[in-house]
């Protein structure tokens, strides 16, 4: 069977009438600017990409989360251990019934990214990134991001599998870049 990728009003059906639903515009991977390109356009964990990128540790802060005897849905950011700053927005739906239990619980916990709970656990997986996006952020993206006025941004959405099932699907918009940082 072949797995469809998640789509934005997807993977936002567990959270109807949002107020953070930005508005979205699919672009070809070509098309994603530097430093974007490379912190999307891949196959690897976002958790460890940011990582690499802003030079340390990054925490997750579970905004909202809903689950059901199948699934668990969450909305989260990712923010830089040192200063607190929030780098990434995520919207994720895990298949609680694809992961083996320790990661899975230490998933819904929601204390460590989900990303570094795969990987601590040595839980067998890929990842399928689904689509990219140019991001025209709401309010509350920007109040999240800190933005003190709009600025475009860019994201993703992909599958990640846990030995060979799709476990978990999600969104994944980076804040701006500081132009300090674009190289």
């Amino acid at each position: 069977m072949t797995h469809v990728p998640p789509s934005v009003e997807s993977l936002y059906a567990a959270f109807p009438g949002a107020a953070d639903r930005p508005d979205f515009e699919t672009i070809p991977p070509a098309d994603m600017p530097e430093p974007y390109r490379e912190l999307l356009v891949h196959t690897h964990h976002m958790t460890v990409t940011v990582e690499a990128f802003y030079g340390q540790p990054v925490n997750v802060r579970v905004l909202d989360a809903r689950r059901d005897d199948e699934t668990y849905c969450r909305k989260i950011v990712l923010t830089l251990r040192d200063t607190g700053e929030v780098v990434q927005f995520g919207l994720v739906r895990v298949h609680l019934g694809n992961l083996p239990p320790t990661p899975r619980d230490e998933i819904l916990d929601g204390k460590t990214p989900l990303g570094r709970v795969l990987i601590q656990n040595d839980v067998f997986r890929h990842i399928e990134p689904g689509g990219y996006f140019r991001v025209t952020p709401c309010e509350k993206l920007r109040e999240w991001f800190g933005m003190a006025a709009p600025a475009t941004c860019y994201g993703r959405t992909g599958t990640i599998f846990a030995d060979l099932r799709p476990a978990v699907e999600v969104l994944e918009i980076l804040t701006p870049v500081p132009e300090s940082m674009e190289g």
